[in-house]
């Protein structure tokens, strides 16, 4: 399948942000004790450093059912498809709950298993596997559904012990279940609402069939629309988001609580609101080649690359932090923490700029040469999977 540069960049941009949101979750002083959107806590600069990190999930998976479209469009087999995506969508639940739990947490007790973004994309591949056969249109229906739809869950009648509401709510809310010698797993992503949004990415494939002007044109059209539509529902301030805004001590804390969108599940403000800008990016980027959109490129073509290695190589840093600030490994706490103490580590939020910007410069060559290596190796079926 012929890479889309556009596509690329994207994917690519979203990334490089994305590593901010880790570098932040892992080292700056309050992530353990505080949420950078809790009003009664946060600065506006923290705040935005979280909020702006909230693009990368629907983007990723989003671009996920647009790829799988195009992969289908260009191998003209139903069959074939379903096969790749249903056994990467297996893959990809195995290696997190492996490598990449691994990577987030660093304790050899796999404590905790946290069912994340990368088992999201894997589900959804399972489910989008299943549907192939179904017209375009009515997959692209099926997500609209479920986007617009999910919020209403918490409003089905029954008990939470009836069987239904154990099954189903953990599909469609996030949970935790504890089990045996203290371990637990934990319901990050839960996998139907972020299936709605790789389907309708899916059916969105179809406007790379039009000429690159005209793509750029829906693009933009379709983001914009998504933004005012977001703007009158959280607005009204009644269906679309679990938790309301409210006028807060000032102007700024207000417009901080309106745009405090659920991420946990993406709630259809959340979903509108940052499938918008990610469209109206993306209408930006057609046909834009410079410097910045070649190097955000390289990071775009090794998405899962990037997103394992990375991990990796913040933990290495969370470790020499540590040992820097005076603490040794008896200090160190795993599960939930990272290995971070229970206080008295983490940096300030200027740091983890600085970290940000020095782990996104290691990722790059890394990148370039796992990208210059599945180029040269193009036959490998193997490396489709990474």
């Amino acid at each position: 399948m012929k890479r889309i540069y556009s596509i690329d960049v994207l994917r690519g941009i979203v990334m490089i942000i994305m590593a901010l949101d880790h570098v932040r979750d892992l080292m700056h002083v309050t992530s353990i004790t505080e949420q950078p959107t809790n009003l009664a806590t946060t600065t506006p600069a923290l705040f935005f450093t979280r909020w702006i990190t909230y693009l990368c999930a629907p983007t990723f998976v989003f671009l996920a059912g647009t790829s799988a479209f195009l992969s289908l469009n260009a191998r003209n087999d139903i069959a074939a498809t379903r096969r790749f995506l249903f056994t990467r969508g297996l893959w990809l639940i195995v290696l997190e709950f492996t490598v990449v739990n691994f990577g987030l947490w660093f304790d050899i007790r796999f404590t905790v298993f946290l069912f994340n973004v990368i088992a999201a994309i894997g589900f959804g591949f399972i489910v989008l596997s299943l549907l192939l056969k179904l017209p375009v249109k009515a997959i692209g229906c099926i997500g609209l559904a479920i986007i617009c739809l999910h919020n209403l869950a918490p409003l089905v009648p029954g008990a939470e012990t009836t069987l239904l509401k154990k099954i189903g709510m953990p599909l469609l809310s996030p949970t935790a279940f504890p089990f045996g010698n203290g371990k637990m797993f934990v319901m990050g992503y839960p996998p139907i609402p972020w299936l709605g949004i790789m389907l309708v990415g899916f059916a969105f494939g179809k406007i790379w069939e039009a000429a690159g002007r005209e793509r750029s044109k829906i693009c933009l059209r379709t983001g914009l629309a998504a933004i005012l539509l977001f703007l009158l529902i959280r607005g009204i301030n009644g269906y679309g988001d679990g938790v309301a805004w409210s006028a807060q001590q000032d102007s700024t804390y207000t417009l901080l609580s309106f745009l405090n969108v659920t991420k946990y599940p993406p709630s259809l403000d959340f979903t509108l609101l940052f499938l918008g800008l990610m469209l109206v990016l993306l209408a930006y980027l057609e046909g834009m080649q410079n410097r910045f959109t070649a190097v955000a490129a390289v990071f775009g073509q090794v998405p899962l690359f990037y997103f394992i290695v990375h991990f990796y190589l913040i933990h290495v840093l969370v470790f020499l932090m540590l040992f820097l600030q005076g603490f040794g490994v008896s200090d160190m706490v795993f599960g939930f923490n990272f290995g971070r103490p229970m206080t008295g580590s983490g940096l300030s939020l200027w740091a983890v700029y600085l970290v940000w910007i020095g782990v996104v410069a290691l990722m790059y060559p890394l990148c370039k040469w796992y990208g210059n290596y599945k180029a040269a190796h193009k036959s490998a079926t193997w490396l489709r999977y990474l």
